[in-house]
């Protein structure tokens, strides 16, 4: 299929899809394994640079090749299902792009999984293989049947994609797991229609189409997010595509390490959540390393507020960045509104307004005082895996379960979240997850789980908890540990003997638990980990 200019139009009309009318682009691209062609048109550029290895586009074209015909011997084919467990690398990468390649569905397990999550999730996916790094390797179930996950950047092999139905774009291109508001994180299914319509669009906004783009250009990002995460998803559609190198830190996230790679590779773009660019703000080197090639930074994952702008903006000596954001979620296939750096600057705290072919409603009623945030979109998910619950209606608009408002110019306003979810540096957690896992301990009577603002990651888990005699807060912990992600442990702690106060009808009132813990924090709170 053409890649370049034919398949990358800017005309949009509408198309129904399973029933219902989307707004989608006329002339478009329908699969993601055809993007690979672009690493031909990039040639020997650096693609991905981690520590000391540094893979060129075309290396990562061999690279690719050479993993997929494994696969491909293997067994593995269209459709087939591979978990890819692991974190940031160059191997990460190539092996999504070789499943792609061979037409398998690559499923993107979270590496802060505990062996609980891992064992619920493999065991609904009728998995053919799991490909995993060393660390993720250790907490797969007895019997999991592996591949290799090392890849050769060396060999040059021709690049065979699959045959048959390649450009069926209703076909699941990848699952990517998000929190679901109760229960075990669910798996999002994403159409090659999905991904490629929410690039497509940001790439039409920002006048980045194929034809568009000049074969000298090509920026550095830096990418400090998890590749598992759909934002992770997006960023290497778009780095393949407009040939940018991404620039990756070696192990978890250091704000000295990423100071000194902005200035190493001249880093134009960065894409962080707030809590990442606050540590880089506080760190000395920020006023010692040359940042001026910084030019855009995107900030998502969590709310922007008009002080964190200001303080930013401030912060950068001698740059005078660009701060776009938007608002978006895995079932929607990531963005659906966007907020240039001129918004941010004239309307702080806006999350902008619908990408081209995204529309937006708000669902008015209920107990609040904004409408709930309704978006229809061709990005948006076929549902979850193994899941017949969905929140997307008959008529195609996905119930996000935020509150917000929507100005006379069209921007929108994030103003509350009608679900119940917490944001912890990026990383979304459901309370009734970890009120689940807490239930399963000996000596948990009953537990409510909210969040409570930090000033670094924006908010943090506290668990109310009340609990038989000999059991502690350090022992919750310790056991919480083997049954979730390490993220959603919670950090804060109130245990008592007393039962829970209830609301009028006779649920725990957990607004007031929250709002009581908030109070405190200024004073003493419950034990800190």
């Amino acid at each position: 299929m053409n890649t370049t200019a034919a398949a990358w139009g800017d005309e949009i009309g509408i198309e129904e899809v399973r029933g219902v009318p989307f707004r989608t682009y006329t002339d478009r691209p329908r699969n993601i394994g055809r993007l690979l062609a672009f690493a031909d048109r990039w040639g020997e550029r650096p693609h991905i640079a981690q520590g000391e290895k540094v893979v060129t586009f075309a290396g990562l074209r061999n690279a690719v090749a050479s993993k997929a015909a494994e696969l491909a011997g293997a067994g593995l084919g269209r459709g087939d299902r591979v978990l890819l467990l692991g974190w940031n690398s160059p191997e990460w990468i190539i092996n999504f792009w070789a499943c792609a390649a061979v037409g398998a569905v690559p499923v993107l397990a979270n590496a802060w999984w505990g062996r609980a999550e891992l064992a619920d999730s493999i065991a609904l996916l009728d998995l053919k293989l799991v490909l995993a790094d060393g660390r993720g390797a250790v907490n797969l179930p007895v019997g999991t049947t592996t591949g290799r996950w090392e890849c050769d950047t060396t060999a040059s092999p021709p690049l065979i994609l699959a045959e048959g139905e390649q450009d069926d774009e209703d076909a699941p291109a990848v699952i990517v797991f998000t929190s679901g508001t109760s229960g075990r994180p669910k798996g999002v299914v994403l159409s090659h229609r999905s991904l490629l319509a929410g690039l497509h669009m940001l790439l039409h906004i920002t006048r980045r189409l194929p034809q568009q783009v000049e074969e000298s250009t090509g920026d550095a990002g830096l990418h400090t997010g998890p590749m598992f995460h759909i934002g992770g998803v997006q960023t290497l559609l778009r780095a393949i595509t407009v040939g940018d190198t991404l620039v990756m830190p070696a192990g978890k996230f250091d704000p000295g390490e990423a100071l000194r790679l902005v200035e190493e590779w001249g880093i134009t773009r960065w894409s962080a959540v707030p809590t990442m660019v606050s540590r880089v703000l506080e760190h000395p080197d920020v006023h010692r390393r040359d940042l001026t090639s910084l030019r855009s930074i995107t900030v998502g994952g969590a709310p922007v507020h008009a002080e964190f702008l200001d303080r930013l903006r401030a912060g950068l000596p001698g740059v005078e960045p660009r701060v776009p954001t938007g608002y978006g979620l895995t079932e929607n296939g990531g963005q659906a509104t966007a907020a240039s750096g001129r918004d941010t600057t004239v309307r702080p705290g806006t999350s902008g307004r619908p990408l081209p072919c995204v529309e937006l409603k708000l669902l008015e009623g209920g107990d609040h005082e904004d409408g709930e945030i309704l978006v229809r979109s061709p990005t948006q998910m076929t549902g979850y895996f193994g899941v017949d619950e969905t929140p997307i209606d008959a008529d195609g608009w996905l119930h996000t379960g935020d509150l917000g408002r929507i100005d006379e110019s069209g921007y929108l306003w994030i103003t509350g979240r009608a679900k119940d979810m917490i944001i912890r540096g990026g990383e979304n957690i459901a309370p009734a997850a970890v009120e689940q896992a807490l239930a399963g301990i000996a000596g948990v009577v009953e537990s409510a789980v909210f969040g409570v603002p930090h000033p670094d990651l924006g908010e943090e888990v506290m668990a109310a908890v009340v609990v038989e005699d000999g059991l502690t807060a350090e022992r919750l912990r310790e056991e919480m540990r083997t049954r979730l992600a390490s993220f959603a442990v919670p950090s804060r702690w109130h245990l008592q003997r007393e039962p829970l106060p209830t609301n009028h009808s006779g649920k725990i009132d957990k607004k007031a638990l929250a709002a009581q813990a908030r109070a405190g924090l200024t004073a003493t709170a419950g034990d800190r980990a």
